[in-house]
């Protein structure tokens, strides 16, 4: 399995988009400062998730979710998220 996933810090209110194949070690990791584009952003919450068979299908799903309609997207998915 292929995750793309997202997580929002708690510091500067900032999303970040990611992907892996194993999204509980990769959170983990997140939140441990191993991960050097979030290490300063934590604490880090778990926002969404999606998941897929296809690695090719992951990637462009994770870089959908970087552009300007990705974030647009994603502003709209949680406009009622109150952290």
């Amino acid at each position: 399995m292929h995750y793309v996933y997202v997580l929002k810090s708690l510091k500067d209110n900032g999303s970040y988009v990611g992907r892996t194949e194993d999204l509980k070690i990769r959170l983990v990791d997140h939140n441990k400062g191993r991960v050097e584009s979030t290490r300063d952003r934590r604490p880090l919450k778990f926002m969404y998730a999606e998941m897929s068979n296809n690695i090719k299908d992951a990637i462009h799903r994770e870089e959908y979710l970087k552009t300007a309609w990705g974030k647009r997207y994603l502003k709209h998915r949680f406009k009622n998220d109150s952290a």
